[in-house]
């Protein structure tokens, strides 16, 4: 059995992470620590860190005060927030939950697809205001095809963990989906049923973007002016990735105009101040950073945390290893 594992995370993400079954599966292959480390001030005598939202950075000092430790599983997505290069060179194994996170935000990706497919969001707020006939409202574009995803040309950028499970899923629904990735090869996007492009052709042809690509020094305003006024009018963009890959003020002056609308969970800056020209468009949708796993969606974070646990106590593979190669591909 592990001498002891200790959890850092916000203290109240705890109970729903990990409910009592759980915190049972972990007590039959180490020794849990009962505190929640909310700052690592002191020695720190664990072999395993289970870290989540709002771990406190994880560096040099703290591995010097932890001579022991040999892993930290991240009951989250992205690691880069509170993991240096440090852990790494020591040769702590690093894992991530970044593959069950990844399901709740391809769920409400797919969501908001559907509802921007159906004119949702320009058709309900011109009922609030003209009335049940549907009259659109006035200067916003709006496809002449609508109803729907089937037959709907999709562009997805990014084939990772959250784009592959959104591409099976447009699939199913019908939509003819089209890839950018510079690193998938055009089989490997045809196995993922989906038409190998360029970005600029992607943004002239789809009638949805939806953004999955990880924020890097060369992915920030990835969407610029050039390319967003490449998009068709009445096309909609769907960001539940990165803010930064999306020029905001790019965005606001072609949402402004009425041609393209969009479905943002993620914004540069975010929280967009209150005011801002995005949060009052009729043809935007802003939502507060929500798609990833929330309330009873957290529970499926703390079952792959504690797999991975169990794996380590068995000398196992971890499933959700990351590698510090990774670090320059993923969110």
């Amino acid at each position: 059995m592990t001498t002891a594992a200790a959890f850092a995370m916000q203290p109240r993400l705890l109970p729903e992470l990990f409910p009592p079954d759980l915190r049972h599966r972990l007590s039959l292959v180490t020794r849990v620590d009962e505190r929640v480390i909310e700052s690592f001030d002191g020695p720190l005598d664990v072999e395993i860190l289970i870290t989540g939202w709002g771990c406190p950075r994880i560096d040099a000092d703290v591995l010097a005060a932890a001579p022991r430790l040999r892993a930290v599983v991240h009951a989250a997505g992205s690691v880069k927030g509170h993991l240096t290069a440090e852990v790494f060179d020591r040769g702590v194994a690093v894992s991530s939950a970044a593959e069950a996170n990844a399901l709740p935000v391809a769920e409400f990706t797919l969501a908001m697809l559907v509802l921007a497919a159906k004119q949702v969001i320009v058709k309900a707020r011109a009922y609030s205001t003209r009335g049940w006939s549907g009259d659109p409202l006035p200067g916003v574009a709006t496809p002449s095809e609508g109803g729907g995803l089937i037959g709907a040309v999709v562009g997805v950028i990014g084939a990772s963990r959250v784009g592959r499970l959104v591409m099976e899923r447009l699939r199913d629904h019908g939509a003819h989906v089209l890839l950018s990735d510079p690193y998938i090869s055009p089989a490997q996007a045809a196995a993922l049923g989906a038409r190998p492009v360029p970005l600029d052709d992607l943004c002239r042809e789809a009638e949805l973007v939806t953004v999955h690509a990880p924020a890097l020094p060369e992915t920030r305003g990835l969407l610029d002016e050039r390319r967003l006024a490449l998009l068709r009018d009445g096309a909609v963009l769907v960001n539940t990735a990165r803010g930064s890959l999306i020029d905001t003020d790019a965005l606001v002056r072609h949402c402004a105009t009425g041609r393209i609308g969009a479905v943002l969970d993620v914004t540069d800056p975010e929280p967009l101040p209150l005011g801002h020209p995005l949060l009052a468009l009729p043809n935007v949708l802003v939502t507060p950073h929500l798609s990833g796993a929330r309330g009873r969606e957290l529970r499926r974070l703390g079952e792959f945390a504690v797999a991975e646990v169990e794996r380590l106590a068995r000398g196992l593979p971890l499933r959700g290893t990351v590698r510090p190669a990774d670090l320059d591909r993923i969110a």
